[in-house]
């Protein structure tokens, strides 16, 4: 006789079965809206907030962290100083964007490049720092990994100084927030590089790429981080009323997302901090549990065809740059990213995050032993840029007017008329001033419309021949006036 008993013990089965896998899949990190959370007090490592925080995670660019920290340790044991010269490399120089874009054998002291990683998040000049400092990029990993293993970084491993893809280069939010934690009481005598709002080489200004400095109060460091497998990570230590948290966001779809996520759980922890004692110990951040797992690769999902333009770092400061433009800015330009630190936001994504107000000065960063001891050399990533967005092929001695700062450049409508004519008449234009252009010459250069009278003709050749420069002034004058849009 069937009483239905096993269709009455199915049915709360299958529900409390569902019910676990859907909490399972939403808290995976191999879905689509996967990211790891962690907010804990610096002072005490006591976890506030946590989600995957011990799933393994692509760290990128807060790669840099690590960087710093094992730089600044060698300085403090009196290995390398501030000041020490350093020399840019084939291999430094060679690697890929973001970075500074110094030419191999150019000098830079040990003060500059760390403000340069901390703020453009330069992948050239981690590589600097990392064989100053160690003589090879093999041996820094070696001593990044042996630092991360005295700190109890039991899910971290380092094979390169800046964060660029690699398998092998893994950690996880609870990692961070170690490494984090060790920073400001290990090192409080540097505490300056871990928030400078913007930094300055010669007519380019950097703003920092933690969007949460001067626009969430009391936010004070570290650093973001993005590779597509990664998605948008962050370090972000905030103080208020003499407490400190330390947040860590990793996998976030976006840099907008990224900041307002890390705002609402910093928010969160400062405002419950007067009734601590209501909330559940998680207990501290090194007592976390390890999750053995492999890291998700967000690429499909972060970087993949769904989006609207590419995934890159600097996206929220070109956003606030192009809200904010006048007609005929450039984006790119540096006038772009210095109103962007000036611009009053037409809306904002959390109310959490004000305008920008930036919390110190602008740094100047500078190659050679002091300010002006090398001149200004002209970056070969921004050159590169340039040239491939203007479609011009310029030859390495026509950057040269550039850097001494040339302005001239010919009007659109004489550029044109230049570009029209033939090579020959141009170099003879001074000798046959008042000769008239044969018709064959008028009509391919200067085309009659129809009915227009025809004296027209040789009086656009002799205006256009009067000021037209020779071929090396206009290669020379385009490049010099790429700096000034």
């Amino acid at each position: 006789m069937n009483f239905g008993h096993s269709g009455l013990f199915r049915a709360p089965l299958a529900i409390a079965l569902g019910g676990f896998l859907a909490g399972f899949l939403a808290l995976s990190p191999d879905r689509a809206s996967a990211h790891s959370m962690l907010l804990i007090e610096a002072d005490t490592g006591r976890v506030l907030h946590a989600e995957n925080a011990t799933h393994p995670w692509y760290p990128a660019s807060v790669t840099k962290v690590m960087t710093a920290y094992v730089t600044l340790k060698a300085v403090k044991a009196g290995r390398l100083s501030l000041d020490t010269l350093l020399t840019v490399s084939p291999n430094a120089a060679a690697q890929a964007p973001t970075k500074m874009g110094f030419k191999v054998g150019s000098k830079i002291t040990v003060d500059n490049a760390l403000k340069t990683i901390m703020v453009k998040s330069a992948n050239d000049m981690s590589v600097v720092l990392a064989e100053g400092v160690s003589g090879s990029i093999s041996a820094f990993a070696e001593e990044m990994n042996q630092a991360a293993a005295r700190l109890g970084m039991t899910q971290t491993t380092y094979v390169n100084p800046n964060g660029l893809p690699a398998d092998e280069q893994i950690t996880s939010a609870r990692d961070q927030a170690i490494l984090a934690r060790a920073v400001y009481n290990e090192l409080p005598e540097y505490e300056h590089y871990w928030n400078i709002s913007a930094i300055k080489y010669g007519k380019r200004l950097m703003r920092n790429y933690n969007t949460l400095l001067g626009r969430y109060p009391g936010t004070d460091g570290l650093k973001t981080g993005f590779i597509c497998a990664s998605g948008f990570n962050v370090v972000v230590s905030a103080k208020r009323n003499g407490r400190r948290l330390i947040a860590v966001m990793l996998g976030a779809p976006s840099g907008s997302v990224r900041a307002v996520k890390v705002a609402q759980m910093l928010e969160r922890g400062f405002s419950a901090g007067g009734f601590s004692w209501l909330t559940p110990s998680m207990g501290t951040v090194n007592s976390l549990q390890p999750v053995n797992a492999a890291p998700p690769n967000l690429r499909d999902e972060v970087c993949g065809k769904k989006r609207k333009r590419p995934a890159r770092e600097s996206e929220d400061l070109e956003d606030e740059a192009e809200a904010s433009l006048p007609p005929g800015i450039d984006p790119n330009s540096p006038q772009a990213i210095l109103l962007s630190s000036l611009r009053t936001a037409n809306s904002r994504p959390s109310a959490l995050l004000g305008e920008y107000n930036p919390p110190t000065p602008t740094v100047e960063v500078f190659l050679g032993p002091t300010k002006g001891s090398v001149p200004v050399e002209e970056p070969q990533v921004a050159s590169r840029k340039s040239k491939k967005k203007k479609n011009v092929a310029a030859a390495p001695a026509a950057e040269a007017p550039a850097l001494a700062g040339t302005q001239s450049q010919p009007a659109p409508q004489l550029r044109q008329a230049i570009s029209a004519q033939p090579a020959k008449p141009a170099q003879a234009a001074a000798p046959q001033r008042t000769a008239s252009p044969s018709p064959a010459t008028a009509a391919r250069a200067f085309p009659t419309p129809v009915g227009a009278p025809a004296p027209a003709q040789p009086a656009k050749k002799k205006h256009a021949k009067k000021q037209q420069p020779d071929a090396s002034a206009e290669a020379s004058a385009k490049p010099a006036a790429r700096p000034a849009r």
